[in-house]
């Protein structure tokens, strides 16, 4: 591959990740869509006749409602990467409780070495929250949240506890019928 050809990957990959992409689509059905790429990775192959590149993005979209999917899509250019991984999250979308612009009570969520802890909080505390944690939740519509990343800091199992988290909430009314209480 030649110098050139080596830097035009580059300054897509570096474009791709300083931009913070964060666009918002209306959807067929007339809702707004939230799409972030959280991260972008390129990996890199070593072959016969050189190294191959190819580019594996993590995307989430939320509608700002309480509705969240998580996409990785991987191909041999960014923007295809990008494409696959917002058609994953949309077939991934959970719908989860969000009560007063926070979530009903305290949970923990699990992937792989991931471990993030969620806390609601009162209303004017904001969302505090950093890295893949910040994307999902912003995405979903949370603004009033503690959170803590109490184990891997990698963006990807961070994005995916999180979400599993979220999957996990239930409502007040859940819980009383699972323990059979009126």
């Amino acid at each position: 591959m030649l110098k050139n050809q080596k830097q035009l990957k580059t300054d897509k990959v570096n474009a791709a990740q300083n931009n913070d992409q964060a666009e918002v689509v209306i959807n067929e059905t007339g809702k707004e869509e939230k799409t972030v790429v959280v991260t972008i990775n390129r990996v890199t192959k070593v072959v016969k006749g050189g190294k191959r590149f190819s580019f594996a993005a993590l995307v989430v979209v939320g509608d700002g409602n309480g509705t969240v999917g998580v996409g990785l899509g991987k191909s041999n250019e960014v923007q295809s990467a990008i494409q696959k991984g917002t058609s994953e999250a949309k077939k991934s979308m959970i719908t989860f409780p969000v009560l007063d612009s926070t979530i009903p009570h305290e949970i923990e969520g699990f992937f792989g070495a991931g471990h993030v802890w969620m806390k609601p909080a009162m209303k004017g505390t904001g969302l505090k929250a950093g890295g893949g944690i910040r994307a999902v939740l912003e995405a979903a519509g949370v603004k009033n949240l503690l959170t803590k990343n109490l184990g891997a800091h990698n963006a990807f199992n961070t994005v995916y506890a999180t979400f599993d988290a979220l999957k996990r909430l239930k409502t007040q009314e859940e819980i009383r019928n699972i323990r059979g209480e009126k």
